[in-house]
């Protein structure tokens, strides 16, 4: 049963290709009716974390978790946050490190396996807002680090979190940069390499003996992540941290339903992101694979605004308490 075959999720007609599925929400999507209240909290390392709350006087919450380059404001990240707004929940949207609009304070920057700013947020909502029950969630990147950060904690996890929601997983890192360097996936590549260079430029400005670089050199995300990523953060090269960060190795020991949402066809997951063996031994873990869906798309009409796999994850979380 942990290995989820017959999805409910179809579709629609003139929305099976998994681009289509992956930019049209990006571009056209727009989602209201979520009002943030931004609260900051101070890291253990001198630096600081944005976190933007949509609150309904609840006593339990969502804590969601971006992707590469997003934030709170994304239209994925309002639509979740929306879902649960309406049953009830709270809705805590977490900014990486420099990801909500302020440069954060250190060199060291947000990454695929940064669990302890994870931790650090929960720790501090759960302080703060009293919650009694919280899923923690993510998309993309985010997802990685949420998987990652529910089995690393195994039967440790603070005991208010009840389970854990990956949305398009890139469980294995290395599979997935495969994937992205593809010709097919250049849109997506380049667009994260803009904005990621654009970062570590001002960032240079703040740190400028320990992080000057020939810009000229990077041509690709894994470029970036061999320049930048990995030497910022403690790990050796790109491959030491793909390898070390990947959720994958971790989601074996999750003690908490953990729900993995990943669409057959979406272009930037490689065959490791799919991780039906660990799922197959551990009765926690829910691993549901779609038919179409693409990257973070998984589209759907007529339901009140609510796409999908929102509906989804938001029975899951409702199921775990």
């Amino acid at each position: 049963m942990p290995v989820i075959k017959n999805s409910t999720y179809k579709a629609p007609l003139f929305l099976g290709n998994n681009h289509v599925q992956t930019i049209l929400p990006t571009l056209f999507r727009k989602v209201k009716g979520v009002n943030y209240e931004r609260e900051r909290i101070d890291t253990p390392d001198g630096d600081f974390i944005d976190i933007d709350i949509s609150p309904v006087n609840s006593d339990r919450a969502i804590v969601l978790s971006h992707g590469l380059e997003g934030d709170s404001g994304r239209h994925y990240m309002k639509g979740m946050i929306r879902a649960f707004n309406r049953r009830g929940w709270d809705g805590a949207a977490f900014n990486f490190r420099g990801c909500s609009g302020e440069p954060n304070r250190n060199a060291v920057t947000y990454h695929s396996g940064k669990t302890e700013d994870l931790h650090a947020v929960v720790q501090h909502l759960i302080r703060t807002k009293k919650y009694k029950s919280i899923v923690i969630a993510g998309f993309s990147l985010g997802a990685n680090l949420t998987l990652k950060y529910a089995g690393e904690r195994g039967k440790d996890i603070l005991p208010q979190i009840k389970c854990a929601v990956g949305i398009s997983a890139p469980c294995d890192l290395i599979s997935s940069s495969v994937e992205i360097h593809k010709p097919k996936n250049y849109i997506y590549s380049k667009r994260f390499l803009i904005t990621l260079i654009e970062k570590m430029k001002e960032k240079e400005h703040q740190f400028p003996e320990g992080i000057s670089r020939d810009y000229s050199l990077i041509k690709t995300l894994g470029d970036f992540d061999n320049t930048f990523t990995a030497p910022l953060n403690g790990f050796k090269d790109a491959m030491d941290y793909w390898g070390r960060c990947s959720s994958r190795k971790y989601i074996a020991d999750t003690a908490i339903p953990t729900l993995i949402l990943n669409a057959k066809d979406d272009p930037i997951l490689g065959p490791g992101c799919f991780p039906y063996e660990e799922a197959e031994g551990n009765s926690n873990l829910f691993l549901e694979v779609t038919e179409k869906g693409g990257h973070m798309g998984f589209i759907t009409f007529g339901r009140n605004g609510e796409f999908w796999h929102e509906t989804r994850v938001a029975e899951f979380a409702e199921g775990c308490l």
